[in-house]
């Protein structure tokens, strides 16, 4: 199975999943991996997720933007590294509002502790079907 193949599948594997993992760097240099509900995605490397302004990861990452992030099922992998934007802005937040997010965000898309982070992956480990690959990926 070609590279471009397995990357087409990882794009279908991360559909298809509702959690992702995602890993900030704390302060002393250790990995933080924690699991949350995926947002809109592009491709098999651009992950949207809310979170809360105050959380631990938030701060983790304005401290350093680099990030791990997996996904999985039924035995099929694909493991990124990238980096977190975190994304405030008003119109990108009621753009991207889920209404579900309403439990945690009782003041909806205006809430001040509603904020999004922005995973874009520069490269990739794949495992998909028995097949293995690791690839950069190129974001647009």
């Amino acid at each position: 199975m070609s590279d471009s193949d397995l990357i087409k599948k990882a794009e279908e594997l991360l559909a298809a999943c509702q959690v992702v993992t995602i890993a900030s760097v704390d302060g002393n240099g250790f990995p933080r991996p924690v699991p949350m509900a995926k947002g809109e995605t592009q491709g098999c490397g651009v992950v949207w997720m809310a979170t809360g302004a105050d959380s631990v990861k938030v701060s983790d990452f304005r401290h350093n933007p680099k990030a791990g992030l997996c996904y999985e099922k039924d035995g099929s992998s694909v493991c990124l590294r990238g980096c977190v934007e975190i994304v405030a802005d008003d119109n990108i937040r009621k753009a991207k509002w889920q209404d579900w997010y309403i439990k945690h965000f009782p003041g909806g898309p205006a809430d001040p502790n509603y904020i999004l982070l922005r995973f874009t992956a520069h490269e990739a480990t794949i495992w998909i079907d028995r097949h293995f690959t690791h690839v950069e990926l190129k974001q647009t």
